[in-house]
């Protein structure tokens, strides 16, 4: 239980200052009134502001993945759950988990689900865990579900160090590449100002040499407001970007990029499904399965497509059908979906999909990164050879070779 600081007076008129553990401070006020004090002020002491801090702090994947494992490992081997939260809160080197699991616990041990004790910290664990935890303990397989948990979340941070590892050296290009065109357009080209000052004056200068000289000139004396207007369009866009509206246009123009779209559009429907066919396994209700599911889409026009379909399954209605008229789930898909629900087996179809829609993405992103690299080349050799030529071509004019 937190601590909290209070100044008090006591019936002698006496002002005290001490601490006291509460579990809120209605109840600490109470605690104060059973020792006939009278209180002026209360507050959390300074540990248990910073504790609060820390469970604010969101809380690395990994260590959430840890300790789910270390639960079930527990919990099968036979240790309480009390004993084990205790275990755990103890072993734990993140302050933020440290706080969450000891409230975890504290609750637990005041009759408190572990569903619900977990559900208070959404920060850390998301709705498809407490949903799933929730399920195990109805069900009686808490351990299973733990050690799935533990699972499902190796593997999407796997998946998302794949795809963030695939892009680094293209972006690593692109910074590079456009720094060392900055660099030339300010401190190399305004040394060859002064040589094409007579040509610029007879008009003579190609158009190369007067765009990159123009152009040269505009980043020396504008950069401040080249700066803001490049902050300034961002952080407009990324405003815009999360309005509903333009959240909207922005997913679905990810899903139809050319090159990127089918990788945004498999790694979405990897990510549903999975999730949707781990929810199922674990006797969650197809209906809260499906909106737990749509959310984690992380698209919000597959999230839209999804939801129509819940409501349609509500209604009485398969769950392939909904999916076909959305024009949102591939062919290929639907139909192993619709095989899935016929032999009741839907919760391993979906894994099935997702797995396969994975690999797929693999190869598709591999190929892609492969072809981005020679293309970001060729654009930064592209800048450069413009860059040279504008500038020799006045020195070729001159030299009577053109």
């Amino acid at each position: 239980m937190p601590d909290y600081q209070y100044t008090a007076r006591q019936t002698s008129g006496q002002q005290i200052t001490g601490i006291l553990s509460a579990a809120n401070e209605q109840d600490a006020l109470s605690s104060l009134s059973a020792r006939s004090l009278f209180p002026i002020q209360i507050g959390l002491a300074e540990s248990a502001k910073a504790q609060e801090v820390q469970s604010r702090r969101r809380v690395p994947v990994r260590y959430v993945t840890m300790f789910f494992t270390q639960l079930a490992d527990l919990l099968r081997s036979g240790v309480s759950l009390m004993r084990s939260l205790q275990l755990l809160e103890r072993q734990s080197t993140h302050g933020g988990l440290q706080y969450v699991i000891r409230d975890v616990s504290e609750k637990v041990a005041d009759g408190t689900r572990l569903a619900e004790a977990l559900g208070r910290h959404p920060r850390v664990f998301g709705p498809l865990a407490i949903s799933m935890v929730r399920a195990g303990e109805e069900g009686s397989f808490l351990e299973d579900v733990l050690k799935r948990i533990s699972g499902f979340q190796e593997h999407q941070e796997e998946l998302k160090g794949r795809v963030v590892g695939a892009m680094v050296y293209p972006l690593f290009l692109l910074t590079a590449g456009t720094a060392i065109v900055v660099w030339m357009l300010v401190q190399f080209v305004p040394k060859f100002s002064g040589i094409f000052d007579r040509m610029a004056a007879d008009g003579q200068l190609p158009w190369a040499t007067n765009t990159l000289l123009g152009l040269s000139d505009s980043m020396q004396k504008y950069w401040l407001l080249c700066l803001v207007v490049i902050a300034g369009a961002v952080a407009l866009l990324v405003q815009w970007g999360r309005t509903e509206t333009g959240r909207q246009r922005v997913d679905r123009f990810w899903l139809t990029a050319y090159g990127l779209g089918p990788i945004v559009r498999s790694l979405a429907l990897a990510r549903f499904t999975r999730i949707l066919g781990t929810l199922l396994q674990n006797g969650v209700p197809v209906l809260h399965s499906l909106r737990i599911a749509k959310d984690a889409a992380g698209n919000v026009v597959l999230s839209e497509a999804i939801g129509a379909t819940a409501d349609s399954v509500s209604s009485g209605k398969s769950l392939a059908e909904p999916l076909r008229t959305s024009q949102q789930f591939p062919p290929e898909i639907v139909e192993m979906i619709a095989v899935g629900e016929e032999a009741n087996n839907l919760e391993q179809v979906l894994i099935d999909i997702a797995d396969n829609l994975e690999r797929r993405t693999n190869r598709r992103l591999e190929l892609f990164v492969r072809l981005l690299e020679p293309i970001m080349l060729l654009i930064m050799a592209a800048l450069v050879v413009f860059v040279i030529a504008a500038l020799l071509l006045p020195v070729l004019q001159m030299s009577g070779i053109f």
